[in-house]
């Protein structure tokens, strides 16, 4: 029987704007105008969907839903069946050719796919903070971070903000150098949000040296000298401890390593930033 009006209700229990797609992409394929969508997020309880089933006719009214609660879904396709509704379940053909392929029960909870999403624009957030904010660019960004790192050149300051900025942290770095005077907005960070990094002097000369070819300097530039580097380390030193920041040796440890010392003192000082807080 031709209908003279359409009523698409799309009901989920996250927010529904997959089925919404699959409404609209389905009705672009047909000459018809008069028809309404309404979407239903985030239902949760069942009076939710004993409300919302009191405006379906069924004649006119098509469901399309997205419901992974088991509990919720189960009452939905009950009602359905007992109203003689016309309804579509756009995860369950799926849902269950994965449960299949893949030995295993789907965790059904809801708004996971959101959940993936907002992590992911919180990865990108913090990345584009670190580059922002690496080495000293901008000491405005210090009181928004999560973490400061500071230390001289060459003790992975650029790397660990990105190893960091990878798990949501947002981190700016400041170079320490004695002729420079140190940003005055890093004395109004809180000193458990500052991570001082230090490294062997031994280890750090054979670093710069790599560093002083790579750019095609001479290879007895004062930037490797065993005096330049102890004269950075000891003014380095001195502004950690009068910071009151902790301070962890870089020497011998991979970048991952150290991120994961940096996120440990967090704990142990009860700071919690990025992905601790979630």
């Amino acid at each position: 029987m031709k209908v003279q009006e359409l009523k698409f209700f799309i009901v989920s229990d996250s927010v529904g704007e997959t089925a919404e797609l699959v409404a609209r992409a389905a009705l672009s394929q047909f000459d018809f105008k008069n028809y309404e969508i309404r979407r239903y997020s985030f239902m949760s309880e069942p009076e939710q969907l004993l409300e919302m089933l009191t405006d379906a006719q069924p004649e006119s009214t098509i469901i399309l839903y997205t419901m992974v609660v088991p509990a919720m879904r189960e009452l939905l396709m009950r009602e359905i069946n007992e109203r003689k509704l016309r309804a579509i379940d756009l995860m369950a053909g799926l849902m269950d050719v994965l449960e299949d392929r893949l030995c295993m029960k789907p965790k059904g909870e809801a708004g996971l796919i959101r959940k993936l999403d907002e992590q992911y624009f919180r990865r990108i957030e913090a990345i584009e903070f670190a580059v922002k904010y690496d080495d000293g660019k901008d000491p405005r960004g210090l009181q928004k971070a999560d973490i400061v790192l500071i230390g001289i050149s060459r003790t992975s300051k650029t790397p660990l903000s990105m190893y960091l900025a990878h798990r949501n942290i947002k981190v700016a770095n400041v170079p320490l150098v004695p002729e420079v005077s140190p940003p005055k907005e890093l004395f109004e960070v809180k000193p458990q949000k500052i991570i001082g990094l230090t490294t062997d002097p031994y280890k750090l000369i054979e670093i710069r040296k790599e560093r002083i070819k790579a750019l095609g300097l001479q290879d007895n530039a004062n930037y490797a000298s065993i005096q330049r580097i102890i004269e950075e380390l000891e003014y380095a030193d001195a502004l950690m401890r009068k910071l009151g920041c902790p301070v962890i040796d870089v020497s011998a440890r991979a970048v991952e390593e150290s991120a994961s010392i940096i996120l440990e003192i967090c704990r142990e000082i009860g700071y919690e930033v990025g992905l601790l807080k979630g």
